[in-house]
């Protein structure tokens, strides 16, 4: 069991290293890597959103967890829009084909979309805290 003040570091950690992450898709997309942006653009937000869950007291046990409890405490409340569920979900498939699927490698066309909605997302998950 975390005390306040840890929980509250750990936030913040999280936070920090959400943004981290977003430049880091933000470098590989300059690269043209864009499995390896797409990666990044979802390990933005889920650290983001590990932020936002411990902040209070949810901790999800897997990635689909992750996504179950944003939609059920943030999104179904009308915490975060209704767009950010299908961004979520939609990043987590873009980066479970990128890291594992055969033959597959996303384009920049299929990426780079997801920038802006990314950086919003994560600024209002960011204002929640």
């Amino acid at each position: 069991m975390l005390t306040d003040e840890e929980r509250a570091t750990l936030v913040k950690y999280r936070q920090e290293k959400a943004f981290r992450v977003f430049e880091e898709a933000k470098d590989n997309a300059k690269l043209g890597h864009w499995n390896l942006a797409g990666n990044r653009l979802y390990y933005a937000v889920f650290h983001m959103a590990q932020a936002l869950l411990l902040s209070k007291q949810i901790t999800a046990h897997t990635h689909s967890g992750l996504i179950h409890l944003i939609g059920m405490h943030f999104i179904a409340n009308n915490k975060l829009d209704k767009s950010y569920g299908r961004l979520i979900s939609r990043l987590y498939e873009l980066r479970q084909s990128g890291d594992y699927d055969d033959m597959y490698d996303a384009t920049e066309e299929e990426v780079a979309p997801f920038f802006s909605q990314v950086e919003s997302l994560l600024h209002d998950m960011q204002n929640i805290l």
